[in-house]
């Protein structure tokens, strides 16, 4: 039985429909006589899987053909050095825009490979705002823009995304893609770790714009070679077939659902509800970020001493409810509401931190 609350921020929760169906095929999928983690992935039976999965975040996202698809391995950071690896060039600089603990290592690792800098940071506010305002002194030079879509940590995410016309722009979207429709045009590169609101650990989701191609380098080792992925259809090793049929199973659940446009319905409405009881708790519950920057995936607060945040903590945890505790950097706590988490699970949340709240007032 799943009897568990599972607000966890990643892994996070699936659909019981993908577990259900991923259960039914797991020993004998397709008549093959052989669980989908046996296939080749050489096969026509785990080809059909794989184009499958890239025809629905066509569809789901509406994904241009000047973009190319990967699914590739290592999570998001190991894009945070593949990137400027392939699109930084030693007489460019890739510029950061730090709004979070998952910028700041991208600009770390980006440090190790070429000329970067900073184009805006929120950390004099302890990242509790999205930066706005944006200036590239040699335009000519830029390699591309960096910016991470929503911040899990410090619970803030991107309503509008900025613009820069003729410089690439990058973004991690590894915890709200698919959770709201993007203009996919506005950018030139996009990824995404799985295990937020595409499926499992273990593949990452890489959007790239088919010019940007031409910048890896051949001395780059093959692994790291974002052409040489493209040319071999994310099959020049063996990729994590598990984790696609997954994503697969739950890019069908999202159409299945009604699409972006329903999944986006459906964000906006636990996060209003959960932001509604934080704000009218009259200072008992502190939300970490500012109003206008509220993440609709990643909801953080404390209490209004450690010791409370922590009797809410250890109490939520016998109700039954799992990942509650803030990421271990900055304590408090944090609800992940991805995708996957209904919104029934929400409401029991709800009526818990109301309960409790008049408990101690």
């Amino acid at each position: 039985m799943r009897n568990a609350l599972n607000f966890n921020a990643g892994p996070s929760a699936l659909p019981i429909d993908v577990l259900r169906e991923a259960q039914q095929n797991l020993l004998d999928f397709n008549g093959t006589g052989m669980s989908i983690m046996e296939l080749s992935h050489r096969s026509d039976v785990y080809g059909s899987i794989q184009q499958d999965a890239k025809s629905l975040l066509q569809k789901l996202l509406d994904i241009p053909p000047e973009f190319d698809i990967l699914f590739l391995q290592g999570g998001a950071s190991l894009q945070f050095s593949m990137i400027p690896m392939n699109l930084l060039s030693p007489n460019q600089t890739a510029y950061y825009i730090l709004s979070g603990v998952w910028a700041e290592k991208a600009f770390n690792e980006a440090k190790k490979n070429g000329k970067t800098a900073i184009l805006a940071s929120s950390k004099d506010k302890n990242y509790n705002y999205i930066p706005s305002n944006f200036s590239i002194p040699d335009k000519n030079s830029a390699a591309f823009v960096h910016l991470t879509s929503n911040n899990t940590i410090y619970g803030t995410e991107w309503r509008n995304y900025p613009s820069f016309p003729s410089i690439p722009l990058v973004a991690d979207m590894s915890s709200d893609l698919l959770s709201k429709k993007i203009d996919i045009n506005q950018f030139d590169l996009i990824y995404a770790g799985a295990q937020k609101n595409l499926g499992t650990a273990g593949v990452t989701v890489v959007f790239i714009r088919k010019s940007l191609l031409e910048r890896s380098k051949a001395t780059l080792p093959a692994m790291l070679n974002y052409q040489i992925h493209s040319q071999n259809q994310s099959l020049y090793n063996t990729p994590p077939t598990f984790s696609i049929y997954i994503l697969y199973l739950v890019l069908k659940w999202i159409d299945q659902m009604g699409g972006v446009n329903e999944m986006e319905k459906l964000n906006i409405e636990k996060a209003t509800t959960l932001y509604e009881t934080i704000d009218k708790s009259n200072g008992f519950f502190i939300g970490h970020a500012e109003n206008n920057s509220r993440s609709r995936m990643n909801v953080t607060f404390n209490l209004v001493t450690e010791e409370l945040t922590q009797k809410f903590l250890q109490e939520a945890l016998d109700y039954g409810f799992i990942g509650l505790n803030g990421h271990r950097s900055i304590g408090g706590c944090r609800v992940s509401i991805y995708n996957a988490v209904p919104l029934s699970h929400v409401q029991i949340l709800i009526n818990f931190m109301d309960e409790f709240r008049r408990k101690l007032q």
